[in-house]
């Protein structure tokens, strides 16, 4: 077989992205996420474009119990998994902490960290065993700067952010490189998501500039994950040329 990547949040945006270059650089690929469907439409689009295998699994990165099992069942070659693309994360609402709606914080902090947590604590030993593999992080400029409305999701990035560093020293003694690729605004489900189905205003998001798109995250990845054995790429912020901060954007 090919080396062996696993996405989480295949099933649409940077996920979907990441795995479509992914399997262009030559990659087999384990494809994660909750939409059965999408993960169908996907593993069929991979296999007929590229010469690669695709192994899908209907995953909520939320549940632990899920995740393990999965995980441990997967067959004995897909275990030498190469590269973890931890990308499953969301945004949900953007009220003010003192008007935060619970259910809200729970979905992002279950999600971005422990979701992050469950899958990493799973495929990383099966790493440990080969003394080999490439862990790499999707964090966001939220994890680098707070902005109004952000609390919540901003602290579940900050908390990447730090995990990756810890991360990246727990597994150096096992040969195992850690990443983390800090996007600016990106358009894709993300804003239809924070808002909760509204699509008009998740356009008016990225209305008056060009945003990042999905395929620029995935090439970021492509690149990461590409690098000869001796280098590791620590982290990238990358953001559109029109986004100086997570608040300052230049709209015409």
């Amino acid at each position: 077989m090919n080396k062996i990547a696993f996405i989480t949040g295949a099933t649409a945006g940077i996920g979907e992205a990441c795995a479509i270059n992914l399997a262009k650089a030559g990659f087999d690929l384990i494809i994660s996420g909750r939409r059965q469907g999408n993960l169908v439409q996907l593993e069929k689009r991979l296999t007929s474009e590229n010469n690669c295998k695709v192994f899908s699994l209907v995953l909520d990165v939320r549940n632990q119990n899920e995740v393990d099992q999965k995980i441990n069942s997967l067959p004995e070659v897909w275990k030498n998994i190469d590269l973890l693309v931890n990308n499953a994360g969301l945004a949900v609402g953007v009220t003010a902490i003192q008007d935060g709606i619970i259910d809200d914080w729970e979905r992002m902090i279950d999600t971005n960290i422990k979701g992050l947590l469950y899958i990493t604590r799973s495929v990383s030993p099966l790493m440990i065993e080969r003394n080999q593999g490439h862990i790499i992080n999707i964090t966001s400029i939220a994890g680098k700067e707070v902005y109004p409305g952000g609390n919540v999701y901003c602290a579940t990035k900050h908390a990447v952010d730090a995990l990756t560093k810890g991360m990246r020293i727990d597994l150096l003694p096992h040969n195992i490189k850690v990443s983390s690729i800090a996007p600016g605004m990106v358009e894709t489900e993300f804003s239809i998501v924070r808002f909760k189905g509204d699509e008009e205003k998740a356009d008016q998001v990225y209305k008056g500039f060009t945003p990042l798109y999905a395929k620029d995250i995935a090439e970021t990845v492509e690149f990461v994950a590409t690098r000869p054995a001796h280098v590791n790429i620590n982290d990238i912020l990358i953001m559109p040329t029109a986004q100086a901060s997570s608040r300052d954007v230049l709209k015409k």
